[in-house]
Protein backbone atom coordinates (compact mmCIF):
# COMPACT_ATOMS: atom_id res chain seq x y z
CA UNK A 1 0.00 0.00 0.00
CA UNK A 2 1.83 3.06 -1.16
CA UNK A 3 -0.45 5.49 0.67
CA UNK A 4 -2.69 4.20 3.40
CA UNK A 5 -6.22 5.60 3.02
CA UNK A 6 -8.06 5.79 6.34
CA UNK A 7 -11.61 7.10 6.25
CA UNK A 8 -13.59 7.89 9.37
CA UNK A 9 -17.37 7.97 9.31
CA UNK A 10 -19.43 9.65 12.01
CA UNK A 11 -23.02 8.44 11.91
CA UNK A 12 -24.30 11.34 13.97
CA UNK A 13 -27.05 13.55 12.61
CA UNK A 14 -26.36 16.66 14.69
CA UNK A 15 -23.38 18.81 15.43
CA UNK A 16 -21.51 19.14 17.71
CA UNK A 17 -21.35 15.42 18.37
CA UNK A 18 -19.51 13.23 20.86
CA UNK A 19 -19.46 10.46 18.24
CA UNK A 20 -17.75 12.78 15.78
CA UNK A 21 -15.24 13.71 18.50
CA UNK A 22 -14.31 10.04 19.00
CA UNK A 23 -13.92 9.37 15.26
CA UNK A 24 -11.85 12.54 14.82
CA UNK A 25 -9.63 11.56 17.76
CA UNK A 26 -9.00 8.10 16.29
CA UNK A 27 -8.17 9.71 12.93
CA UNK A 28 -5.74 12.17 14.55
CA UNK A 29 -4.09 9.26 16.33
CA UNK A 30 -3.77 7.38 13.03
CA UNK A 31 -2.26 10.43 11.35
CA UNK A 32 0.34 10.73 14.09
CA UNK A 33 1.09 6.99 14.21
CA UNK A 34 1.27 6.34 10.45
CA UNK A 35 2.36 9.76 9.16
CA UNK A 36 -0.58 10.08 6.77
CA UNK A 37 -3.62 12.25 6.15
CA UNK A 38 -7.05 10.83 6.85
CA UNK A 39 -10.55 11.78 5.80
CA UNK A 40 -13.54 12.35 8.09
CA UNK A 41 -17.06 11.94 6.70
CA UNK A 42 -19.46 13.48 9.20
CA UNK A 43 -23.00 12.56 8.24
CA UNK A 44 -24.45 15.57 10.07
CA UNK A 45 -22.82 17.67 7.34
CA UNK A 46 -22.45 15.29 4.40
CA UNK A 47 -25.45 13.00 4.89
CA UNK A 48 -27.87 15.12 2.82
CA UNK A 49 -25.84 14.31 -0.31
CA UNK A 50 -26.53 10.63 0.34
CA UNK A 51 -30.14 11.01 1.39
CA UNK A 52 -31.05 12.46 -2.01
CA UNK A 53 -30.64 8.93 -3.42
CA UNK A 54 -32.45 5.73 -2.48
CA UNK A 55 -30.13 3.53 -4.58
CA UNK A 56 -26.49 3.88 -5.59
CA UNK A 57 -27.42 4.46 -9.24
CA UNK A 58 -29.32 7.59 -8.13
CA UNK A 59 -26.35 9.27 -6.43
CA UNK A 60 -25.27 12.67 -7.70
CA UNK A 61 -21.56 13.51 -8.02
CA UNK A 62 -21.25 14.61 -4.39
CA UNK A 63 -22.93 11.46 -3.05
CA UNK A 64 -20.98 9.18 -5.40
CA UNK A 65 -17.71 10.73 -4.23
CA UNK A 66 -18.58 9.99 -0.58
CA UNK A 67 -19.50 6.37 -1.32
CA UNK A 68 -16.37 6.00 -3.47
CA UNK A 69 -14.21 7.26 -0.59
CA UNK A 70 -15.71 4.57 1.67
CA UNK A 71 -15.38 1.81 -0.94
CA UNK A 72 -11.74 2.64 -1.78
CA UNK A 73 -10.54 3.17 1.79
CA UNK A 74 -7.92 0.78 3.12
CA UNK A 75 -9.22 1.20 6.69
CA UNK A 76 -12.49 2.49 8.12
CA UNK A 77 -13.18 4.08 11.48
CA UNK A 78 -16.94 3.90 12.00
CA UNK A 79 -18.82 5.53 14.85
CA UNK A 80 -22.47 6.03 15.62
CA UNK A 81 -24.58 7.31 18.44
CA UNK A 82 -26.91 4.63 19.75
CA UNK A 83 -30.43 5.27 18.46
CA UNK A 84 -33.17 2.88 19.57
CA UNK A 85 -30.65 0.13 20.40
CA UNK A 86 -28.91 0.38 17.01
CA UNK A 87 -26.76 2.64 14.84
CA UNK A 88 -28.22 5.71 13.18
CA UNK A 89 -30.43 5.50 10.10
CA UNK A 90 -28.06 7.87 8.29
CA UNK A 91 -25.20 5.41 8.81
CA UNK A 92 -27.39 2.51 7.66
CA UNK A 93 -28.34 4.45 4.54
CA UNK A 94 -24.70 5.11 3.68
CA UNK A 95 -23.86 1.41 3.91
CA UNK A 96 -26.95 0.53 1.87
CA UNK A 97 -25.24 2.46 -0.94
CA UNK A 98 -21.84 0.72 -0.57
CA UNK A 99 -21.19 -2.23 -2.89
CA UNK A 100 -21.42 -5.51 -0.98
CA UNK A 101 -17.92 -6.61 -2.08
CA UNK A 102 -16.13 -3.29 -1.56
CA UNK A 103 -14.99 -3.87 2.03
CA UNK A 104 -13.77 -7.47 1.91
CA UNK A 105 -10.84 -7.91 4.30
CA UNK A 106 -10.59 -4.23 5.22
CA UNK A 107 -9.92 -3.39 8.88
CA UNK A 108 -12.64 -1.46 10.68
CA UNK A 109 -12.38 0.27 14.05
CA UNK A 110 -15.81 0.43 15.68
CA UNK A 111 -17.02 3.17 18.03
CA UNK A 112 -20.28 4.36 19.55
CA UNK A 113 -21.70 6.77 22.09
CA UNK A 114 -24.76 6.17 24.20
CA UNK A 115 -26.81 7.09 27.20
CA UNK A 116 -26.07 4.12 29.45
CA UNK A 117 -23.33 1.50 29.77
CA UNK A 118 -25.78 -1.12 28.46
CA UNK A 119 -25.94 0.63 25.08
CA UNK A 120 -22.31 -0.41 24.54
CA UNK A 121 -23.59 -3.82 23.48
CA UNK A 122 -24.85 -2.20 20.27
CA UNK A 123 -21.33 -2.34 18.88
CA UNK A 124 -21.17 -6.13 19.07
CA UNK A 125 -24.85 -6.80 18.37
CA UNK A 126 -25.40 -4.31 15.53
CA UNK A 127 -22.21 -2.79 14.07
CA UNK A 128 -20.05 -5.92 14.06
CA UNK A 129 -22.71 -7.97 12.17
CA UNK A 130 -23.10 -5.15 9.63
CA UNK A 131 -19.40 -5.40 8.77
CA UNK A 132 -19.49 -9.19 8.88
CA UNK A 133 -21.99 -8.94 6.01
CA UNK A 134 -19.38 -6.94 4.08
CA UNK A 135 -16.67 -9.48 5.06
CA UNK A 136 -14.64 -6.69 6.63
CA UNK A 137 -12.21 -7.28 9.49
CA UNK A 138 -13.54 -5.60 12.62
CA UNK A 139 -10.78 -5.06 15.14
CA UNK A 140 -11.22 -6.52 18.64
CA UNK A 141 -11.02 -3.33 20.71
CA UNK A 142 -14.05 -1.11 20.35
CA UNK A 143 -14.58 2.37 21.70
CA UNK A 144 -17.76 3.12 23.61
CA UNK A 145 -18.32 6.33 25.53
CA UNK A 146 -21.02 7.91 27.65
CA UNK A 147 -21.83 11.60 27.97
CA UNK A 148 -19.94 11.58 31.29
CA UNK A 149 -16.73 10.65 29.40
CA UNK A 150 -16.67 14.11 27.80
CA UNK A 151 -16.27 17.70 28.89
CA UNK A 152 -17.62 20.17 26.34
CA UNK A 153 -17.41 17.57 23.53
CA UNK A 154 -13.80 16.79 24.38
CA UNK A 155 -12.81 13.35 25.68
CA UNK A 156 -12.03 13.69 29.39
CA UNK A 157 -11.96 10.01 30.46
CA UNK A 158 -8.45 8.55 30.07
CA UNK A 159 -9.92 5.05 29.63
CA UNK A 160 -11.51 6.16 26.34
CA UNK A 161 -8.13 7.43 25.15
CA UNK A 162 -6.58 4.10 26.21
CA UNK A 163 -9.14 2.21 24.09
CA UNK A 164 -8.39 4.46 21.12
CA UNK A 165 -4.66 3.75 21.53
CA UNK A 166 -5.36 0.00 21.80
CA UNK A 167 -7.42 0.03 18.60
CA UNK A 168 -4.60 1.80 16.75
CA UNK A 169 -2.06 -0.76 18.01
CA UNK A 170 -4.33 -3.53 16.71
CA UNK A 171 -4.60 -1.75 13.37
CA UNK A 172 -0.82 -1.46 13.14
CA UNK A 173 -0.52 -5.19 13.88
CA UNK A 174 -2.82 -6.22 11.01
CA UNK A 175 -1.54 -3.79 8.37
CA UNK A 176 1.23 -6.11 7.08
CA UNK A 177 -1.37 -8.84 6.42
CA UNK A 178 -3.69 -6.33 4.74
CA UNK A 179 -0.86 -5.14 2.51
CA UNK A 180 -0.04 -8.76 1.62
CA UNK A 181 -3.68 -9.42 0.71
CA UNK A 182 -3.69 -6.33 -1.52
CA UNK A 183 -0.63 -7.60 -3.37
CA UNK A 184 -2.16 -11.03 -4.04
CA UNK A 185 -5.45 -9.70 -5.44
Amino acid sequence: MSTLRIVGISGNVKSPSRTSTIVATVLKGAEARFGIETRHIDLAAQGPALLRALRSDQLDDEGREIVNAVETADVLVVGSPVYRASYSGALKHLFDLVHFEALIGKPVILAATGGTPLHGLMIDHQLRPLFAFFKALTLPTTIYALESDFTDYSISNPEIRNRIAASLRELEAVLPQIEQLALTH
